[in-house]
């Protein structure tokens, strides 16, 4: 990994507070770690926009965080596989309409379809983990670039996965994908080393989630613990106490 690996401070908490007044986009919102990154800034304080392709999952999210007494958070249904540039300016025209501001994009959407021999890698599925896994990222932050710069302190974190075991065999489109984005997280930051706009990449702890089983299928997965650990990191780098870490890792692996 070339970016620089930072810790979470021993002294961070989650407050209330913590992004208060803030507009936070999460994409992949009503996976288990989009979930949990909802959550997080909503009780954080941010008024949360949810994306995803599966409009009746965002609705199921929504009802859950009012339930919970959360803040109310804003839908807005998007398909990052099918999505075109157009649909992404669309968003971000939205969100200027409706809030004037973004302050914080979270990548957690992925594609990923099990563990593969290159020479069984169906190509459809080659494409989608590319597409999902960098090149959409890289059109929505694209399109939120304006809104992100214009906020008086934003940042924008990606979701890596453990480059010791996505470099061995059978990962695939996954492991060239987050490797990639790695790639794109190093060159983000250079363009924008300076001012009010981060970029942060965070490295989770194995999470007990749907893509956890799917790569390690008989592992019991309840031994993980749920993606709330992480989620709350997330929230660190969104907050402005991130600003010493950007351009790094957040590295939540157990030492």
């Amino acid at each position: 990994m070339s970016l620089p690996l930072y810790r979470l401070p021993t002294t961070w908490t989650c407050s209330s507070h913590a992004l208060e007044g803030r507009v936070v986009l999460v994409t992949g919102a009503y996976g288990g770690l989009g979930s949990a990154v909802a959550r997080a800034a909503a009780r954080a304080g941010a008024v949360v926009v949810m994306t995803g392709k599966r409009k009746r999952q965002l609705e199921q999210l929504y009802d859950a965080m009012i339930a919970e007494g959360l803040p109310e958070p804003v839908i807005h249904p998007l398909d990052m596989e099918s999505a075109t540039p157009r649909d992404y300016e669309a968003l971000a025209d939205g969100l200027q309409r409706d809030f004037g501001r973004l302050d914080g994009i979270v990548h957690t959407a992925a594609s990923f379809a099990g563990l593969t021999p290159m020479a069984m890698h169906k190509p459809d599925a080659w494409l989608r983990a590319l597409h999902v896994n960098v090149s959409a990222p890289f059109a929505l932050t694209q399109a939120c670039l304006p809104l992100l710069t214009a906020s008086p302190d934003s940042a924008a974190v990606f979701v890596l996965d453990d480059p010791e075991l996505l470099q061995r065999a059978h990962w695939g489109a996954y492991g060239v994908s987050k490797a990639a984005l790695e790639r794109f997280v190093s060159i983000l930051h250079e363009e924008h080393d300076a001012g009010a706009f981060r970029v942060h990449a965070l490295l989770p702890n194995p999470m007990r989630t749907t893509l956890r089983r799917t790569a390690y299928f008989g592992e019991d997965t309840l031994q993980h613990p749920l993606p709330d650990t992480t989620a709350d990191a997330a929230i660190y780098l969104l907050s402005a106490e991130a600003a010493a870490v950007r351009g790094g890792v957040l590295d939540l692996r157990v030492a």
